[in-house]
């Protein structure tokens, strides 16, 4: 059978090498073709967990109170903000923001009711209020006094006015996609059906239907959002010589992702291109033997990016460093098919030129189908992560690693066979000298080698043992960058950045229009307005009250106004949840129904009863109901919610013991019950991806140890030198590891990555070490002679490919990505550690268990 498989491969490629290329280069046109379709979804759902219920529940509650998306500009003037000329620029900046195409209102200082400036009654409220812009334009405002209300109220503190009294922001809000949370929610509920027990064929059918629609009308909606902040910032531009802008909000960095991941893709595409060219015109000094491999490496990329935009498979900020990979890994293979045949061609070189292709593919056909499969079992073992962007990486890489096997198989033994033959080129080799040093550095001190080893695993098992996965997401960008920077700014400033909304739910039967008691105070009308006609009634029934002939209880609807949320009770409870979170050092800005009770509390000169709460729930304005009733109240389920924003940059945040503080505090302290309390929002989506990674980390190690152990069983059959094999590999994914956990590096979507594809390429060198020094020993049978020659042959290849892939890995840090830089740079330092394990630590475990037998 395998020698068929190796007669039809040589009578295609070496008799047939034009043909061959032909449908290689055809293939590749086709699929070059497609790459304008290439898209990329940098959406907050590619950075969350696989069939993440809070996720769903996030996205009922978004749809429930209908927050959408917003966008913030951070405007602080360079004269002062409180300056009529300042104030005059700020809305014609707010007026033309409002004309962007999607935002469908803009919210700033000029807007909102002003309710203490000076203090205005119940009465007045009824028949509405005044914003600064009214006062302008009616030459009546008090700057100072109404600075001091966005400093000081609870409505606007820490929202619209920064403490330092010069930042403001202005907020545009997009109307919520509901059609997006509708289609969205159907799709993955149809998927986590068909992954639990299958789907009948009308619901796969609808399932198919589904998520086309949902790609079409996801691609349409992220066009028209990256439109949106495209024209916001055209906008901002005009303006930005009066005072410091910047933009924030999750679209736009959405946005600027696909902005990050478009550049890295170009900048390591285009870095390892020239990387390649300087590294094989160093090591092989033949134009023959850079261009091959750079073919190679480039149709497999163009191929494998082709396929992508064919079937819409979008990439993320994570599965992106596939391009990257691709062109190393793919570039490892071609070093090592190309350093054998020219050992073959300078050992036989009157030999027919295709007889030394056919020995080189031979003798390399094996090692190297053995090291895409354990690379591709750690690829692999990515899916079961349970991180989105992590599995789709996972697979990508997958089925690049395999198009990269197959371009490497067909692209250099074409070339070797079409391409001019010269003549030997090469001066002494100066790496298998180099490689030497290591081999007699092993035979003097094995001793040492393996002490060393047992400290290094130690020192990172206790290493480990600190890994952390608290992260903050601004730090995921450079400091330079507008992302940060907005970021800072509204964390500081505004109020904070991440959201975490509360949802209690109340109980309906509690409290009922019938038995909705009131107890209204013996006092006449006072100062605000809102007077009490029924003081000589003491405690009353509503129902009867509505008998009265008065015109503020006449048109009292019962069933709109006794929400249990609404009540004296209520409320109070409310204020006293508020009041905790605003005491808490990581949050910012906290809103719900509690704003508005301390307003009516301060208005009204003492505390409201039930009845009035209901007069002046009937009296408000549709436009303050809007802004301070209806987000933080669902009547008809007997549901408010109380939001907050977390302040980022907050050194002591520590997103799980926070968010456990929060619900420990509510059930156990507030005494609602623990089904009746929700915790949703931003904060709780990261959070659980982060708390994840350990369970991630931990899966993707044992699925990948268990793979690739089962592959060296197969491939060595035998249990010893299996795990001989694994352990140099495993010891360097452990020390890098380790080191992040004792310099404080904590665990994210992209360093989780780092072990399963250290042990996956790692292993590569130890397949082809293991190969050739079984060979060497069949010859020599010495171990310490066959320890030399491998060093010295297969060595250099190894040398070689460990020296492209990590440089190549290094391209990573040019990212503006910062987790894309430690990416890069801890893989370098893994593969590092995996060729100096490869090349001291396995000899010397092969030195020391004799796995291939006796010594003659």
């Amino acid at each position: 059978m395998i020698q068929k498989f190796y007669d039809f491969y040589f009578y295609c490629v070496l008799r047939r090498s034009y043909w061959v290329l032909g449908v290689v280069l055809v293939i590749t046109t086709l699929l070059a073709s497609q790459l304008p379709k290439l898209k990329i979804d940098a959406s907050a759902d590619a950075l969350t967990l696989e069939y993440d219920r809070d996720l769903d529940y996030f996205r009922e509650i978004s749809k429930r109170y209908q927050s959408g998306d917003f966008l913030v500009v951070t405007y602080k003037p360079h004269n002062g903000l409180f300056d009529k000329n300042t104030l005059a620029q700020l809305r014609l900046l707010r007026d033309e923001l409002k004309t962007v195409p999607g935002i469908e209102s803009a919210n700033s200082i000029l807007d909102v009711p002003l309710l203490y400036s000076p203090p205005v009654t119940l009465t007045e409220i009824s028949k509405g209020v005044k914003t600064l812009q009214n006062k302008l334009d009616q030459n009546s405002a008090d700057f100072e006094q109404i600075k001091n209300e966005f400093l000081e109220s609870p409505l606007y503190r820490e929202m619209l006015l920064g403490p330092d009294g010069k930042t403001t922001a202005i907020l545009l809000n997009i109307k919520a996609d509901n059609t997006f949370i509708d289609m969205v929610r159907e799709r993955d509920s149809l998927r986590l059906e068909k992954d639990k027990g299958g789907l009948t064929a009308e619901k796969k059918q609808r399932l198919d239907q589904l998520s086309k629609e949902f790609i079409d009308y996801r691609t349409a909606s992220t066009d028209a959002s990256h439109k949106r902040v495209k024209e916001v910032r055209s906008v901002l531009d005009k303006y930005d010589k009066d005072a410091k802008i910047f933009l924030g909000g999750v679209s736009m960095i959405t946005a600027d992702m696909v902005t990050y991941i478009r550049n890295d893709i170009t900048v390591f595409g285009t870095g390892i291109i020239i990387f390649i060219i300087l590294m094989l015109s160093f090591i092989f000094r033949q134009w023959q033997f850079v261009v091959l491999p750079l073919v190679a490496c480039c149709f497999s990329l163009i191929t494998m990016l082709g396929f992508l935009a064919a079937i819409d498979w979008r990439l993320t900020v994570i599965s992106s460093n596939f391009v990257a990979l691709q062109l190393i890994i793919c570039l490892a293979v071609t070093i090592h098919l190309i350093v054998r045949y020219r050992e073959y061609s300078n050992q036989r070189f009157h030999v027919v030129r295709a007889e030394n292709v056919r020995s080189t593919v031979m003798v390399m056909f094996y090692p190297c189908l053995y090291t895409l499969l354990t690379t591709l079992v750690a690829f692999a073992s990515l899916v079961v992560s349970g991180i989105r962007p992590v599995i789709d990486f996972g697979w990508m890489m997958v089925i690049g690693m395999t198009i990269a096997f197959a371009m490497a198989f067909l692209v250099i033994p074409v070339g070797l066979i079409l391409l001019p033959r010269t003549k030997p080129n090469y001066k002494e080799d100066k790496s298998s000298v180099f490689t030497l040093k290591f081999s007699r550095f092993t035979e003097k001190y094995g001793q040492f080698i393996l002490v060393t080893g047992g400290f290094i695993a130690v020192l990172s098992a206790l290493g480990m043992n600190r890994l952390e996965v608290e992260n903050r997401f601004i730090d995921y960008f450079h400091s330079s960058t507008e992302i940060h920077q907005g970021m800072l700014v509204i964390d500081q400033q505004l109020g904070g950045t991440i959201t975490l909304d509360v949802i209690i739910e109340g109980d309906k039967q509690s409290i009922g229009p019938k038995e909705a008691k009131v107890t209204v105070e013996s006092d006449e009308f006072n100062d605000s307005g809102f007077g009490d006609p029924f003081a000589q009634h003491g405690s009353i029934n509503a129902e009867d009250t509505f008998g009265f002939d008065d015109p503020f209880v006449a048109d009292v609807d019962t069933e709109k106004n006794n929400s249990y949320w609404f009540t004296q009770t209520g409320l109070e409870k409310v204020e006293v949840v508020h009041d905790y979170f605003e005491s808490l050092s990581e949050v910012g800005k906290v809103q719900s129904l509690a704003m508005i009770y301390k307003v009516i509390t301060d208005l009204n000169g003492r505390e409201p009863n039930d009845f009035e709460l209901a007069l002046v729930r009937r009296s408000l304005p549709e436009d303050i109901t809007n802004y301070l009733v209806e987000p933080y109240l669902s009547e008809d389920i007997e549901q408010t919610r109380l939001t907050m924003r977390i302040r980022e940059t907050d050194e002591n945040l520590r997103r799980a013991t926070f968010l456990q503080e929060v619900k420990d505090y509510l059930v156990n302290t507030m005494g609602f019950a623990e089904d009746k309390v929700h915790l949703t929002g931003v904060l709780v989506l990261y959070n659980n991806m982060l708390q994840s990674l350990f369970r991630s980390q931990i899966l993707t190690l044992g699925a990948v140890f268990i793979g690739i152990m089962a592959m060296f069983l197969v491939l060595f059959r035998s249990f010893s030198l299996s795990l001989i094999a694994l352990t140099p590999n495993l010891l360097a994914a452990m020390a890098v590891l380790g080191g992040m956990g004792l310099v404080g590096i904590p665990l994210d979507m992209m360093t989780i990555t780092i072990a399963a594809i250290a042990i996956g390429i790692g292993v590569d060198d130890a397949i082809h070490y293991i190969y050739r020094f079984k060979r060497e020993f069949k010859i020599e049978k010495n171990y310490t002679v066959s320890m030399h020659n491998a060093h010295a042959s297969i060595g250099q290849a190894m040398y070689y490919t460990s020296v492209t892939v990590i440089a190549g890995f290094s391209i990573l840090a040019l990212s503006e990505f910062i987790p894309s830089i430690y990416f890069g740079l801890l893989t370098s330092l893994a593969m590092l550690a995996a060729i100096v394990a490869s090349l001291t630590l396995l000899p010397k475990l092969i030195l020391l268990f004799k796995p291939f037998g006796v010594e003659s």
